[in-house]
Order: structure tokens, then sequence, then C-alpha cells
């Protein structure tokens, strides 16, 4: 009896408040005419309509606000000029360190009138392949070749060549490769404690096993309702998720780090779920600093909100499944916990497959299926792909399976035991140098160095010219080395450490120096406000990449040498 009395006056109320609000509108409207509420109503609906599309949109009004303002300062005739010249030092001084030709060599710009034989084929690849001057075999590169044995590169040379011609995307003509990509996927499936439900499929590398990742929860959300779509990863989280937003239409929302462990602020995590959200992502571990971000705590997160999460694996993921067996534990981070829905990894790191090889898992084939692309209207027939690609090179596939098979859990064992050991060891020599501190607790192969002494990037340029390939980073300015293969050499760590340890000492004499060289362009990038002329330096970069020309500062010395004569 209460109940119904309790509604019968909820009822009343909402009634009498109708009520009150028609009057207020019959009242505002009393003189008016049928076309002068039209005219009103119009305007106002589309100034709601723009007032809606300007506030909900991918990129944040504080971020479209500032683009606005440094594009109007960047048209102030004294300042144009001004930043243009700076514009055009850097991308010169991009040009002269990328383009560079051993003596005598010019670009290929037209295909040869008459193929050219084997033996001077030969010999021009011979030239190609002795041009850089960093030589990574003797273990002096951060990453980039993960094994470099001669034993497993004459093996997959003969795999590759084998299966040069083949492609997966035709199982029916090249069945073993089919059988050798599904093989690679439950074999990782179960490093990863993948239940028999667990699948995935090869990649290209880490960055299509990320986009792969988002493209399928973006899939998922629209399903579930989701207009605009939003990745929530920690700041430390790989540039792949920003390019996979923009890729896709969606909105990365970055969450802070613990500034003491350098892990992702799980409490800031859960502040930054929204009804947007459609994936969580950390990092095992993560590029930078080489931390563990917290995956059991996220994976409460993802419970607690039904969110997908993604453990990104790529830099580590084939060192820490095989760390409990080499005798170093780690925190759960795989499939056994609760919540992980995904993970991708490169089997062309410490996998030490070759290049263009990676792996996205997934806890079950129903996550899987958004991943994949069907028309099946096509006048071409029902066109159906795993992934990005549609051919694929089964050379690659077949290579990363013969690595696998050939190393098998003994070697890798063996392997990751010599990279924690050597990493471990680079890092308890770094934190006895007073000058320079370790970000973190690096757990499993990079060790990232800062100081708050001097401007870290001229110990980077230090190292440089002692031999040294070391990462740069930013925000916080650091440098880190990741540990591979050719690290655990006899005498290369303790070089690196000897050189790490010198160079501070020589930096020391004069701590407050000016940075110069590649160290100045990446301090000098960070301190600008207008992150659009970054951008633009870095599409000057690019375009380096693809010039057949040489530089200005090789053309001037040429003509200047044409000149004297």
């Amino acid at each position: 009896m209460e109940m119904r009395e309790t509604l019968d006056l909820y009822k009343e109320t909402v009634w009498l408040y109708l009520g009150k609000g028609k009057s207020y509108v019959n009242t505002w409207c009393q003189g008016l005419e049928p076309w002068q509420i039209i005219a009103i109503t119009a305007p106002t609906t589309l100034l709601l309509v723009w007032l809606h599309g300007f506030l909900f949109q991918q990129q944040s009004i504080s971020s479209r606000l500032r683009k606005f303002f440094f594009r109007i300062i960047r048209k102030l005739p004294f300042l144009a000029v001004s930043i243009q010249k700076k514009l055009n030092k850097a991308l010169d001084d991009l040009s002269t360190s990328v383009l560079t030709l051993k003596d005598g060599m010019t670009y290929v710009t037209s295909l040869p009138a008459h193929g050219l034989a084997e033996s001077e084929l030969l010999l021009k690849l011979k030239d190609y392949s002795t041009m850089g001057d960093v030589q990574w075999e003797k273990g002096q590169v951060s990453g980039t070749v993960y094994s470099g044995e001669e034993k497993l590169t004459n093996l997959l040379v003969k795999v590759y060549g084998d299966f040069a011609w083949s492609n997966p995307l035709h199982p029916d003509i090249f069945p073993g490769v089919r059988k050798m990509e599904a093989e690679v996927v439950r074999m990782a499936c179960t490093l990863f404690h993948g239940g028999p439900d667990s699948c995935g499929t090869v990649t290209s590398g880490g960055t299509e096993s990320i986009l792969m990742a988002c493209k399928a929860y973006r899939d998922l959300g629209a399903e579930r309702g989701v207009k605009y779509p939003e990745i929530v990863a920690p700041l430390s989280a790989h540039a792949a998720f920003n390019k996979a937003a923009q890729y896709f239409g969606m909105r990365i929302v970055h969450v802070p780090l613990d500034k003491r462990t350098m892990q992702v602020d799980v409490k800031a995590m859960k502040r930054a779920i929204s009804r947007n959200t459609v994936m969580l992502v950390c990092s095992v571990p993560q590029f930078p600093h080489g931390i563990m971000d917290p995956v059991e705590k996220l994976a409460e997160l993802a419970l607690e909100y039904d969110i997908p999460l993604h453990v990104d694996a790529c830099l580590g993921g084939f060192l820490i499944v095989f760390m409990e067996k080499a005798g170093y534990l780690l925190p759960p981070f795989d499939f056994r916990v609760k919540g992980v829905t995904s993970i991708s990894a490169d089997t062309h790191k410490y996998g030490y497959a070759p290049k263009g090889s990676s792996v996205i898992l997934y806890s079950n084939k129903k996550y899987r299926h958004y991943q994949f692309f069907v028309a099946p209207d096509w006048q071409g027939g029902i066109y159906a792909s795993p992934s990005i690609a549609g051919s694929r090179p089964g050379g690659i596939i077949a290579a990363c399976w013969a690595t696998m098979m050939y190393i098998g859990e003994d070697g890798y064992v063996k392997a990751t035991k010599k990279i924690i050991e050597t990493a471990r060891h680079i890092e308890a020599q770094l934190r006895k140098i007073k000058e320079i501190f370790i970000f973190g607790k690096p757990e499993v192969s990079v060790v990232a160095i800062g100081s708050e002494t001097f401007d870290i990037f001229r110990l980077s340029n230090a190292m440089t010219s002692k031999g040294w390939n070391l990462n740069t980073l930013q925000f916080p300015s650091s440098i880190h080395i990741c540990v591979t293969l050719l690290h655990t050499k006899n005498g290369v760590a303790g070089q690196f450490v000897e050189d790490v340890r010198q160079s501070v000492a020589e930096i020391m004499k004069n701590p407050s120096e000016e940075t110069t060289g590649r160290g100045a362009i990446y301090g000098m990038a960070q301190s600008i406000p207008d992150r659009s002329l970054v951008t633009e330096i870095s599409h000057g970069f690019l375009d380096c990449l693809y010039s057949t020309e040489l530089p200005n500062v090789e053309k001037n010395h040429m003509n200047g040498d044409s000149a004297q004569h």
C-alpha cells in the first residue's frame, strides 16, 4: 500500500513539473508567430549540433586550442622567418646524417638496360651491406639485432629459399605454410598459458599485432554501442597504440606513471575509464624503461568494468615466458591471469626469428573474429583475411617456425638466463656511478639511465663516439640499453660499463656544458611547445629515407671543388 502511495506521489510531482515547464514555454512563445518560432528553432538546433561536435571529438579541446594558437603564432611575419630558418637547419642536419654514401657511390634511379650478371650483382650488394659504420656484430647496438648467430643465420637463409615463393593467402596451394603458421600460434599460446580456446595469428611485427588487437576491440565496442571508442593506456605504452588510434578513428587516453616505480598508476587508470573505453593496455615490459606493469591489478579493473585487457609483450615476450625456468620469478602476466584477453609478442626479437614476424594471441576465438576482415560480396569471390595484409611472405613464417623448432625450450631458457644475468650485472654496476641513476626496477632486458647532474644526452653523444648505439628517450630525458645475446659475449658488458664510467667522468669536468649533435636535436624537440614543428621535422626525416639526391652539404662541397678548378 505504501509503495503505491509513493508511486502516485511521484507521478503527481512529475506531472506538476511538466505542467510548469509547459506553461513557461507557452508564456515565452506568447505573441510569437509560427514563422518566428521556426526561425528561432532552426538556428538553435544547428548551434547545439555544432556545439556537440566541437565538444565531443577524438582530440581534446585543450589540444585543439593549443594547435590553433600555435598556428596563429607561426603566421606572424617576424616569427615565421625565424622558425623556418631553424626548421631548414634541422632538416639539413637530418639529411646529412641519413644520406651517407661511400666515396664514388651514386643513386640508381632507373632500371639497367640489361640485367646484371650474378657476379656483378653480388659485388654491388657487398657495397650496400658495408655502407654503415655501426658494427652490430660486436654487440655495441641496443636491441635491433637479437641473435646474429652464424649457424642460425645460415639455416634461415636456406629455409627462406625453400619457401620464398609461398603465400599463406593460398592455403590450398601451400598447405605446409598454413600448418607452420598454425603451429607457431599454438606454440606461442602454450608458452603464454593459453587454454584450449586460446588462438591468434602471425603478423608482420609488433605494430601490426597491436593494430589488430585495437581493431578487434574497436569493433567489439561498436557492437556494444560505443560510438567514440577510447584506448586507455600508460604513457609508456608503445607508440603503435597511437598509430592504431589514428588509423581506426579511436582516441587514446594516456595514464601517468608512478614516478618512483615507472609502472602505470592503477588508480589513475581507473579514473580514466569511461563508457567509451573499449580496451585497457599494459606492457611487460614497457619499452622506455624496461618496467613490468602490474598486470594482476589491471586485470581486476578489466573484470570490474567488463573491458578487454591487452598485454603488450612485444619487446620481451620471448624472454619473460622462460624466466621462471631460467631461475628468475616474475608476477603473473599472461593468460593465467583472469581478465587478460590478448597478448602481443614479437618472435623476431627474443624469439630470434627473422624480422617481419610477430604473434597476436587471444584468450578466446570470439575476440579474434573481430580482427578478421571478410568481403562476402566481392566480384572476385569471397575475400577473407586474418590480418592487415592479403598476400604474406610464407618464407618468413617458415623461417619463424624453423627458428622455434631449432632453438627449442632448452635453447631459449639458456639464452634467457645469459641475457638476464648480463642485464642485471650492467644495472648493478651502473648504480655505483653516483652521477647517474636507473629508472625504476628493471626486471627483464632493458636498463634506462638518467641524471640529475648533467644533460643525459651528453652521455649518449659520448657513448656514440666510443662506438655504441643506444636508444634516446624523452619525457623524461633518458637513454637505455636493450640487452641481447650479442651483449652476453665475453667482455662486451664490462666494456659498456667502463665506457659509461669514463664518459661520465669526462662530462663531470664541465657538467653544465651545452649538448651538441643528435642529443641537442632531441633536447630541442622536447622543449618545443608546438608539437606540430616536431611533426614537420619528423616528416622531413621520413622524406630523407626515400631521397635519391645528395644532401645540400655534399652538393655544395662538390660545386666548390669544381669552382676551384
